[in-house]
């Protein structure tokens, strides 16, 4: 079976430009991707951050969803702790009444953002993690035909069968999608730990349900291609900022790329990058495309999803291109 290839989108605002450059720029990526046969473009959610547009995902989801025709669009992913269900099937459906047969939603439960601002989304932290599968039955009820024993309805929303896919970097996680039969897509392009048992246990605890007769997995990679290995490695810094930012609990714009990293990498910055970033797929097309091979035949998933948050757009739109060439060529 081939492997199916997506684009995850941050909607990065790079240092020196704003929100609107940066809507545009997804706008510009789902087009670039629906032109070059992805399966479907999705946009995360992330909160308070200086560097991400995304927030407010099932607007930019409509943005990028009329910029387009035929590619899925989709969320990866919404996190449900942060929202009442009912809401986000109210505007899932809204989409999929816009947008027929092109809606996914990939669920979440980490907070997205920093406490102070997840306090602010949530209104009632009781609301919490703890009650994520019940979350998630309540959501697919809203999707499903009306009850006629319940007061409450999704419209829109209701008799839409979106799509759900569960997202994670758990065992946890691999478990209720396990449990629930649905479709998992782990997290590996940024915390790899558990990439290996969650997948083995996502298997071997799979129940059918009607969205999901088989086990479906999607992992996620970072991927920058350029013409060659020292460009894409260019290209690569700014992520490499990013997360050394993070690490330093620095809240700043998508970093422009540098020529000589070490002058600002400690020791202990490059233990955790290597760790952090160990299967991403960065490098000219020949090296990108030995590498996929690799994490493909290792990992036996069902599909991957490409995260290139890289500075300047027009190498963005690139890579998108040349990507695509690779895994149509592996597959």
């Amino acid at each position: 079976m081939p492997i199916l290839y997506s684009l995850l989108d941050l909607a990065p605002i790079s240092e020196g430009s704003g929100v609107k450059d940066a809507l545009e720029n997804s706008r510009k990526m789902a087009v670039q991707a629906e032109q070059d046969g992805y399966e479907r473009v999705w946009l995360a959610e992330h909160h308070g951050m200086r560097g991400v547009a995304s927030s407010a995902t099932s607007v930019v989801l409509s943005h990028i969803g009329h910029a387009t025709s035929s590619i899925k669009i989709g969320a990866g992913g919404i996190m449900l702790p942060n929202h009442s269900p009912l809401v986000i099937a109210e505007q899932f459906g809204t989409l999929a009444a816009l947008f027929p047969e092109r809606i996914e939603l990939g669920l979440g439960r980490a907070p997205g953002t920093d406490m102070a601002t997840a306090r602010a989304l949530r209104r009632n932290l009781q609301s919490d993690v703890d009650n994520y599968p019940q979350d998630i039955r309540e959501l697919q009820s809203y999707f499903d035909a009306p009850s006629e024993t319940s007061p409450i309805m999704a419209i829109p929303g209701q008799n839409t069968h979106i799509p759900l896919w569960l997202l994670g970097s758990s065992l946890y996680s691999a478990q209720v999608a396990a449990k629930m039969g649905l479709p998992y897509s782990f997290a590996s392009h940024f915390a790899p730990e558990h990439l290996f048992d969650a997948i083995s246990v996502y298997r071997d605890m799979f129940t059918p349900s009607v969205q999901c007769a088989e086990p479906k997995v999607m992992a996620g990679v970072m991927v920058v291609v350029a013409d060659t290995d020292d460009e894409a490695e260019y290209w690569f810094t700014s992520v490499k900022q990013q997360f050394m930012n993070m690490r330093r609990g620095l809240n700043k714009p998508f970093a422009k790329p540098v020529k000589d990293l070490s002058q600002i990498c400690t020791a202990e910055d490059e233990f955790m990058l290597a760790n952090v970033l160990r299967y991403a797929l960065v490098g000219s097309k020949n090296t990108v495309a030995e590498r996929l091979e690799q994490f493909a035949s290792s990992t036996t998933i069902d599909e991957i999803i490409v995260s290139m948050p890289i500075f300047d757009i027009d190498a963005r739109l690139k890579s998108v291109n040349l990507f695509a060439d690779i895994a149509a060529k592996a597959n």
